[in-house]
């Protein structure tokens, strides 16, 4: 059943326009045109998209495991489907493990693009690639438990407004595009805390420099994974 429904779930995010352009389309053509063409000189010494790469990389993590997870679900419990499956033989663990299935998949497909495209590019990544897989991890529970929350306490519309802004403001002031270090001091203190900061940061640190594992900033996604997941268990709504 577990395997079923995770095929379901990824087919139909697949098949979904806006979840394409979210997971697929935004980063792929950031990346592209920032790398290719000059437009703010931000990303400091070295090739533009050996610094855009990891960013978006983590850009693509959210993307999947929380902005799209979060705006598909918060309509599937608006219009009953959550409240359908429930009532099913599939025991709903398995249908939340089946959504994290397919954000895993989803991300497998989206690393793999990314990383080709940043290659054919120039990109030279270094560093342990268990950190990196270890930073990916624990970013997708902390933006899988902080969509399913936002979509299991809002209405759908909602969770479509504050989902989207979301995304906007993070791609912004996380480090994706624009280094944590062009912000004010005391404005920066704050954005190193979230999540999107922490795992491009730590990609960035890992695949950019080369540096060992970045302790802090698995810890904050550490954090923030279990704060959110739990929260998400507590006040889920399913109808």
């Amino acid at each position: 059943m577990l395997l079923a429904q995770t095929a379901f779930e990824t087919k139909m995010l697949l098949r979904n326009g806006e979840q394409l352009l979210l997971t697929v389309v935004i980063p792929t053509v950031l990346l592209v045109l920032f790398s290719a063409v000059d437009v703010v000189s931000v990303t400091g010494p070295g090739k533009r998209v050996d610094f855009l790469a990891p960013g978006l990389l983590a850009l693509a993590v959210m993307s999947t495991a929380f902005t799209g997870q979060a705006i598909a679900t918060g309509f599937e419990r608006r219009y009953g489907v959550l409240k359908r499956l429930g009532a099913s033989p599939l025991p709903r663990w398995t249908l939340l493990a089946a959504k994290t299935g397919c954000v895993l998949v989803t991300e497998v497909l989206q690393v793999a693009l990314l990383s080709v495209i940043a290659l054919a590019l120039g990109w030279s990544p270094h560093g342990d690639p268990f950190s990196v897989l270890a930073l990916l991890v624990l970013g997708t529970a902390a933006f899988s438990g902080l969509g399913l929350l936002m979509a299991g306490t809002l209405k759908a519309e909602a969770t479509l407004a504050a989902a989207n802004l979301v995304f906007i403001l993070l791609l912004l002031a996380g480090g994706v595009i624009v280094p944590l270090s062009k912000f004010p001091g005391a404005v920066r203190g704050a954005l190193d805390l979230l999540p999107i900061s922490a795992l491009s940061d730590g990609l960035r640190s890992v695949l950019q420099n080369g540096a060992g594992v970045p302790w802090s900033d698995l810890g904050i996604l550490a954090g923030w994974a279990v704060l959110a997941l739990a929260a998400a268990a507590r006040f889920f709504r399913w109808e």
